[in-house]
């Protein structure tokens, strides 16, 4: 019980210095920390990978194969956001060669 609570307390404390650091970045360092917030997420998705191939039990194999899940929807739309923002900084006759215009 004591265990749970200190991990949990960890877990709260993690959340809110997060919160307050990411509230406290500048715009034009967004475009940089998304990029590097994509690699680590690259990692977490080969980690759940092979915790999940790992697994004995059918309950870890199911929150596993979430963790794959959700680890690669945050990724795939990390870069999704990550090439909007990025597009926001070219000029507009750029923009229009690459849509065909």
């Amino acid at each position: 019980m004591s265990e749970s609570i200190a991990l949990l307390t960890i877990f709260v404390l993690a959340a809110f210095v997060g919160v307050e650091v990411i509230s406290k970045v500048s715009s034009t360092l967004h475009t940089p920390l998304m990029s590097g917030a994509n690699a680590i997420h690259g990692v977490i998705l080969v980690g759940a990978i092979i915790v999940t191939g790992q697994a004995e039990s059918t309950i870890v194999v199911i929150v596993g194969l979430l963790a794959v899940v959700l680890a690669t929807v945050n990724m795939v739309g990390g870069f999704v956001v990550t090439d909007r923002m990025l597009e926001m900084f070219k000029p507009p006759a750029a923009r229009k060669k690459e849509l065909g215009k």
